[in-house]
């Protein structure tokens, strides 16, 4: 069923586009289909159209063109050639009876490749034969055919260039003669048993001698040359013609220039061997302007890892040249190896690109400000209706200028990038610095000529000059469509005003009488010019351009979108040639020189413009072409001559220029570079297509693809490792103290640099696909906002996958996130719980980091994250992995070891006692990373985090309510109190066994006696515990830990009630609840409805009367919600105690034991000399305890803490025991008799024989006394026994107030329902 039209344009719109986005990456082709051609796609056959008797001159180009794709495929083979001899196996002595059939498989294997390079062999042999009888026939003193053109001069040099670069592989290459000499052997071995090997053996020793001398190729075109002694006219506007080229720079694109720059030295060489008249060369070309090529250019790129020399040409070469060994000035120039120290910091100036990007930079901001302008006036013209000629003619060609400087400047930077390396490759490093300790001593020549030949700052100029080809061949490349009229039509003006307007002019004035120069420029009228531009024109006008431009004026012409071909412009270059040089190879000068000639110079100067325009043009036509071979950088990851010598398989990743530039861009932290650190690997996609196109080799593929996914992953890998320290750092640096900044002088070194990770962190998709890939780099000034806003997807194209770079990334630092919160909390689970406040402030900046991420990437859930790594995710899960880690921190250290200072309210470990011994894993060691991101933030948080690392207090408990939060801190509360009834039922056997050795009788203390007689009454008492001390140190310990668990849940009841309060200030105005005349809480009556609740019952409302609210059902469910909210909220304003509840459940805990620990007197009094309870044992232990601390070991206070006080007086005072306590305590008494003492004497003796040694025990009991009224003064305070009540806590974790229970233990075992 067909799908409706208006449906499918709706469905369209639907699209999501890319070519929306911004281009942001390198250039990318697809499929193309050009309208034209750098050479003729119809191999020329059109020139014989034009009557200009070039058939042998056309013929000829098409037979060098078809000879250089053959070279290139021959070169390509000879450079991708690895050994095969490596490969083959070796027999042990066992199986020597196999040898035969080893040497016929060796045999079978070598002939393969063998016969590749005799093909080479012969080849080579005719491309020399055919280039020599070429150069022949258009060598002749007399001129039966025309030519040669200019392009076949390019030909000419081109094939010139394959022949040089063939020969130079040969002698590089020691792998072919090394597989060629065991090949020879086989050879010997396996022909003993066939026929008729003559022949054979014939072959094998001219390909011997093929390969084993050096420069065969060069010496057979010699030889081939000078058969016929007349090659040296040809030879001499070869050189003429490049040396001209070379200093007129601006007509040439790189590849052409280095082509020359490799053919001069050799053609030089051929010229001067001539035996006719060489010197004649030096005539035409002035030796210094040979000898200033050769110097400005002491090294030429060949191969991506192979170089030549000219200077090394010449003086290798002159051993074979005699005549030319003669030439002195051109053999006294230096390799580069042999430079001189100063000249070589001469020359590396002017290689080393760090030396040029300054001015690199200004002239691609320029550039690419002046190009935007230019399509913005372009496509402002293609709006605009009834535009004037001559303005859209102004526009059209300023876009035209624009291309012609973009190529110049891509060529110009691509050249540097080539030369450079061509430098490095001549001058490796010579004593290499290993910043890695396991590097081996030695270095291979290939990590001494790129891996350790850039410093840091050559590889940010690479980064930078590669970003800057990239984003300029992309930005052209975009606006390919745009600017294809535009060019055409200038192109097309151009040519029209040369043939119709200036040669019009010539006509008239120059070469009025010149019959055979006037012949020819009405030829180039003739095959050039386009006489339909003028149809529109008034016919007034048209008959005055139709007489042949009789008038002063030029003739008007409205350019068309039709260039003209490449065979019109070769023939119009070859006119043009015709006109300066008459035909005449011998003619002395330059190509366009004036010596002798007729032609003005201002013509003369008219005729060279539009010579080198006519060639320029070519590359405009060929506009993606052009494009793509100006931008390929795939020649940075080729290394094959250096796998060959090194003799390896392949290069760590190390040694890969490409993988270098990423890595430099990810380690240096550069913002700057950060948005082209996907750049260079487009490299890697420029150097796959050179291996499967130009190479076709499978082999090379599958090495880059490898060292591709290599890269890959560790690029993910260290990005996302930038990313995450980045982001910690500055959430770390954001949660600093201010006034801690401000206060210090080196306050900014705890900043963190803004980096532009947004663009990156953007892109969605990174299409991974054969040939192409985008790098990330903004050719335009976007600012980063801007950047962020329009990158949001675009794809990136590598070898064929595509990839979410987003999805990665936000996997990655998923996975980063969880790692960081287990080490934070098995750094934790290594240390006590002091350390619970610096692991909550670790995990405060994880957050804000996780936040700050999250603005631009989605990311987990940061709270279900903690809860996974808390294995507390389950519904019914309580106690997660921090709750049971401090709970067992507390029972196996806190609680033995720790001591309560009542007076800071704070718990430290005790130092005169030894500590529990706690088995604790080491603390985990990570990167800066995982604590704030840099070492210096790490070093501020730590210095805050060691002022709560040896107490624990009220900041502790903040940050254990904060960590644990209402689901975990019940199960923490229950299972402390669990703590506290074992503990009572562990003490009830230490007081029973105490209570049965105390005297039968103990009275009250005689005042008569003074203190030491009391003192010593009292120690004749407890005597009977004297075979009870460790019976005694157990029971303290255990009072110690209840006292100790109820003073921690004071501080944790202070923290609730802080929190609670914070709570009801912010819930209470939407609540409606106000406070009253005394402070006194006030609540809306029954019936009335709170502020939240109508506040949204009246946005529903409106919502449904007005039609125009989108969707008012919404609103309702809010209305909804805010009532649900509400009873919510007010259910929780009457908070409870957590103490009162602790109270509680301590009492019900003691009410077993009040049989035996508060004994009801028989007779109904108190009973004063005959009891045993609990605050007698407890009295006994305190003066033992406070006479040892004073008496035994000074100080030893210290042992025990407070803890034992609020242990021991809570206990008495829930047994209802406090007044017996205060009445019969012994060090009560002792301190009524001190006081009575004092009183009775008078000041001159108080001290000198009454209370003489006792002052520290009184000094310790009075301590005691204070505390222990404190104690009892907060527990009437906070659990009054006249009205027993018991708190319970919510499902939700908050305590619930006063509520009535049966005062038992089993009314704790298990926490009320709600509504209880």
């Amino acid at each position: 069923m067909a799908v409706p039209v208006e449906e499918a344009i709706a469905a369209l719109s639907t699209f999501s586009l890319e070519d929306d986005q911004p281009e942001i990456q390198g250039p990318g082709f697809w499929v193309s289909t050009e309208r034209g051609a750098t050479i003729s796609p119809i191999e020329y056959s059109d020139v014989s159209a034009y009557r200009l008797s070039l058939s042998e001159d056309t013929k000829a180009i098409n037979q060098l063109n078809l000879l250089v794709r053959e070279g290139k495929e021959m070169g390509s083979v000879l450079y991708t050639y690895r050994s095969c001899v490596k490969a083959l196996p070796q027999l042990p002595d066992s199986m020597k009876q196999s040898q035969a059939d080893l040497y016929l498989e060796t045999y079978q294997v070598l002939d393969l490749e063998m016969s590749r390079l005799r093909e080479i062999q012969r080849w080579q042999a005719s491309a020399s034969s055919k280039l020599a009888a070429d150069m022949q026939r258009f060598s002749r003193p007399e001129r039966r055919i025309n030519g040669p053109t200019i392009t076949h001069l390019w030909s000419m040099l081109k094939l010139l260039d394959v022949l040089v670069q063939l020969d130079h592989l040969k002698n590089a290459k020691a792998s072919i003669p090394n597989d060629f000499s065991w090949y020879k052997r086989t050879f010997t071995q396996v022909s003993v048993q066939w026929q008729d090997t003559d022949s054979m053996r014939e072959e094998l020793d001219d390909l011997q001698i093929f390969l084993s001398t050096r420069w065969a190729i060069l010496l057979n075109l010699h030889v081939e040359m000078f058969r016929v002694n007349n090659v040296e006219d040809i030879l001499q506007v070869l050189i003429v013609f490049a040396v001209e080229s070379l200093e007129l720079n601006f007509a040439l694109l790189f590849p052409e220039r280095h082509i020359l720059l490799r053919v001069l030295p050799v053609i030089v060489v051929l010229a001067a061997s001539s035996e006719k008249d060489s010197e004649s060369l030096y005539k035409r070309v002035k030796i210094n302007r040979l000898v200033n090529i050769f110097k400005n250019d002491p090294v030429i790129p060949a191969f991506p890892d192979l170089h030549l020399s000219p200077a090394a040409i010449l003086k290798e070469l002159s051993t074979y040249f005699p005549k030319f060994s003669a030439q002195t000035r051109f053999l006294t120039l230096h390799s580069p190896h042999e430079l001189p120290p100063r000249e070589a910091q001469d020359y590396q100036r002017h290689f080393l690109i760090i030396n040029h990007i300054g001015a690199v930079r200004a002239e691609h901001d320029d550039f690419s400000i002046r190009f935007a302008s230019a399509l913005n006036q372009l496509a402002l013209l293609k709006t605009m209706d009834g535009a004037g000629v001559e303005f859209a003619k102004e526009v059209k060609g300023n876009v035209y200028d624009m291309v012609v400087e973009g190529f110049q400047l891509l060529s110009r930077w691509s050249a540097r990038i080539w030369e450079q390396c061509a430098w490095k490759f001549s001058r490796p490093c010579k004593e290499p610095v290993s910043t890695e300790l396991h590097e081996p001593s030695s270095f291979s020549d290939y990590e001494k000529v790129v891996r350790y030949n850039y410093s840091a700052e050559e590889r940010k100029a690479m980064v930078e000059i590669v970003s800057y080809i990239k984003g300029i061949g992309s930005l052209m490349q975009k606006s390919d469509t745009l600017v294809a009229d535009a060019l055409w039509e200038t192109v097309h003006a151009e040519v029209q005003d040369f043939v119709q307007n200036i040669l019009a002019t010539m006509l008239r004035t120059t070469f009025r009488k010149k019959k055979d120069l006037s012949r020819i420029l009405s030829d180039m009228r003739t095959l050039s010019a386009d006489w339909m531009a003028n149809t529109s024109k008034p016919d007034s006008d048209m008959q005055g351009f139709q007489h042949g431009g009789e008038e002063s004026r030029g003739a008007f012409f409205y350019p068309r979108p039709v260039a003209p071909t490449a065979a019109q412009i070769h023939c119009l270059q070859f006119l043009i040639y015709e006109v300066v040089s008459g035909g005449n190879m011998r003619k002395p000068g330059g190509l366009f020189g004036n010596t002798g000639s007729e032609i003005p110079v201002n013509d003369l100067k008219q005729l060279e413009t539009f010579f080198y325009k006519l060639g320029f043009f070519l590359h405009i036509l060929d506009y993606t072409a052009t494009i793509a071979n100006l931008t390929d950088l795939g020649f940075l990851w080729f290394r094959e001559f250096y796998l060959e010598s090194s003799r390896v398989i392949q290069f760590p990743i190390e040694c890969s220029l490409p993988w270098m530039l990423v890595d430099h861009v990810i380690e240096s932290q550069n913002a700057g570079l950060l948005e082209s650190v996907l750049m260079p690997f487009d490299i890697y996609n420029d150097a796959s297509q050179h291996a499967l196109v130009v190479l076709k080799q499978r082999f090379l593929y599958d090495e880059i693809e490898a060292e591709v996914d290599n890269s890959f992953d560790i690029f993910i890998a260290k990005l996302c490792d930038t990313i995450f320290t980045y982001y910690k750092s500055w959430a770390a640096s954001e949660l600093l103290d201010p006034s801690f900044l401000f206060a210090l002088d080196i306050g900014e070194k705890f900043s963190v640099q803004p980096m532009r990770f947004s663009a990156l962190l953007k892109i969605t998709r990174v299409k991974v696909r054969k040939y192409t890939l985008y790098p990330l780099w903004s050719v335009c000034h976007f600012s980063i906002v801007e950047l962020i806003r329009l990158s949001s997807r675009f794809l990136c194209e590598l070898l064929g996958r595509t990839i979410n770079l987003r999805s990665l990334i936000s996997e990655r630092l998923n996975k980063m996130c969880r790692e960081n919160i287990e080490f934070l909390f098995d750094r934790f689970e290594s240390q006590d719980i002091c350390a619970i406040v610096e692991l909550e402030k670790l995990l405060e900046v994880l957050q804000l980091a996780h936040e700050l991420l999250c603005k631009d990437l989605t990311l987990d859930s940061f709270t279900l994250m903690l809860s996974e790594m808390q294995e507390n995710v389950s519904l019914v899960s309580y106690s997660g992995r921090l709750a049971t880690q401090i709970w067992t921190e507390m029972q196996n250290d806190f609680l033995p070891n720790f001591i309560l200072c009542n007076t800071t309210q704070r718990f430290v470990r005790s130092s005169r006692v030894p500590p529990v011994p706690v088995q604790k894993p080491s603390v985990p060691q990570a990167k800066p990373n995982f604590y704030c991101g840099t070492q210096d933030l790490n070093s501020a948080h730590q210095s805050f985090a060691r002022l709560h690392s040896a107490f624990f207090g009220i900041p502790h408990m903040h940050s254990i309510i904060r960590l644990l939060g209402s689901r975990s801190l019940p199960w923490l509360i229950r299972a402390l109190l669990d703590h506290v009834s074992n503990k009572i039922t562990s003490l009830e056997p230490m007081i029973t066994g105490l209570q049965e050795v105390l005297p039968k009788s103990i009275g009250l203390l005689p005042f008569d006696g003074g203190v030491s007689g009391c003192v010593r009454v009292v120690q004749e008492h407890l005597n009977c515990w004297q075979s009870k001390s460790e019976l005694k140190l157990e029971a303290l310990r255990g009072i110690k830990e209840i006292g100790s668990i109820l003073y921690w849940m004071s501080l944790l009841d202070i923290v609730l009630r802080e929190v609670d309060t914070s709570q009801f200030m912010q819930t209470a105005p939407w609540l409606g609840i106000t406070p009253g005349a005394e402070g006194q809480a006030i609540q809306f009556q029954d019936g009335e409805d709170s502020p939240i609740i109508s506040l949204f019952k009246s946005i529903a409302v409106t919502s449904v009367s007005n039609p125009s609210f989108p969707n008012s059902s919404s609103f309702r469910v809010l209305s909804r919600q805010a009532e649900a909210a509400d009873l919510l909220y007010k259910s929780n304003i009457n908070a409870g105690s957590v103490l009162e509840y602790s109270l509680a459940f301590t009492s019900a805990v003691l009410d077993k034991y009040c049989t035996k620990w508060s004994v009801a007197p028989k007779t109904g009094f108190v009973d004063i000399t005959t009891s045993k309870d609990f605050y007698r044992i407890y009295s006994g232990l305190q003066m033992e305890y406070l006479h040892e601390a004073v008496q035994v070991q000074p100080g030893h206070h210290g042992m025990l803490g407070d803890s034992v006080a609020w242990g021991g007086c809570t206990i008495i005072y829930l047994l209802g025991q406090q007044l017996h306590f205060e009445l019969f305590d012994f060090s009560h008494q002792v301190l009524n008799v001190a006081e009575v003492e004092v009183a009775s004497t008078t000041s001159a003796n108080r001290n000198s024989h009454f209370l003489q040694g006792f002052e520290g025990l009184l000094e310790a009991m009075k301590k005691a006394r204070r505390l222990n009224n404190h104690v009892f003064s907060m527990l009437k305070a906070r659990c009054p026994l006249e009205d027993k009540q018991a708190c319970a806590i919510r499902q939700s974790g908050a305590p619930l107030h006063r509520v009535k229970f049966e005062n038992t233990v089993s009314a704790f075992e298990t926490l009320p329902q709600k509504g209880a």
